[in-house]
């Protein structure tokens, strides 16, 4: 599976050669490239890519205040003239600090870190089960159970295909951290669904394979429309 990623950089230049270099790379896919920080950051929240490659001195908002700012925190690789800046980087917990300008081999060298731990991450999330809190006690649920999950104020109803569902108090964006990205997919702000029981999608609606049909909000519509297309 490859690493899903994008790149900021107020440099026209200095995003081409980022493009160029994920271009020779057959383990990531640069999904988009951002000369404006804060446009970016909407992008991060509703499509959460693995690897953001992002200069530190820009204009608008500098890549380390950025960073902190981030909701949902992907994998960094802060590229930058400044040096000065390497050790509040790692302090970000950043993959790597590329110093401009960097040739090819130095920057693969950096998405071999973040692959590597992309890969160790990945097969962590692909656990059979979690654990949720439910009627005074810890109850095991099975991911391939798990038909839809719905958010009802501060309690989410988790939907199985062989049991009633849970209760547990807890947020869908809790949730959705301890779910895999390739089995579960947002698609309204009360809405976490299984990519397994998808059946059809239908302008605004989609319907599973048990005759449920939920809404789809604008926000998620082209994610979920690629993710029905794509096995």
């Amino acid at each position: 599976m490859n690493i899903k990623a994008i790149a900021i950089d107020d440099e026209p230049l200095a995003l081409e050669i980022v493009k160029q270099y994920c271009a020779q790379l057959c383990e990531i896919d640069l999904a988009q490239t951002f000369d404006n920080a804060i446009a970016a950051l909407g992008y991060i929240d509703q499509y959460r890519p693995d690897l953001i490659f992002i200069d530190i001195d820009m204009p608008d908002i500098n890549g380390i205040d950025l960073v902190n700012s981030m909701a949902f925190k992907p994998m960094i690789i802060f590229t930058t003239a400044y040096k000065e800046f390497a050790l509040d980087g790692f302090e970000l917990e950043a993959i790597d600090y590329l110093l401009k300008p960097f040739s090819f081999e130095r920057f693969e060298k950096a998405f071999e870190k973040a692959y590597s731990k992309f890969k160790t991450n990945l097969h962590a999330k692909e656990d059979d089960h979690i654990f949720v809190y439910a009627e005074y006690k810890m109850i095991k649920i099975s991911l391939s159970e798990i038909l839809f999950i719905e958010s009802l104020d501060d309690y989410i109803k988790i939907h199985l295909s062989n049991d009633k569902p849970v209760m547990t108090l807890m947020s869908l964006k809790k949730i959705i951290e301890k779910l895999p990205a390739t089995q579960f997919i947002r698609i309204h702000r009360s809405y976490i669904v299984s990519t397994k029981y998808l059946s059809q999608l239908s302008g605004r609606k989609v319907k599973l394979t048990n005759g449920a049909e939920l809404p789809v909000s604008e926000k998620y519509a082209s994610e979920l429309a690629r993710r029905v297309k794509t096995p």
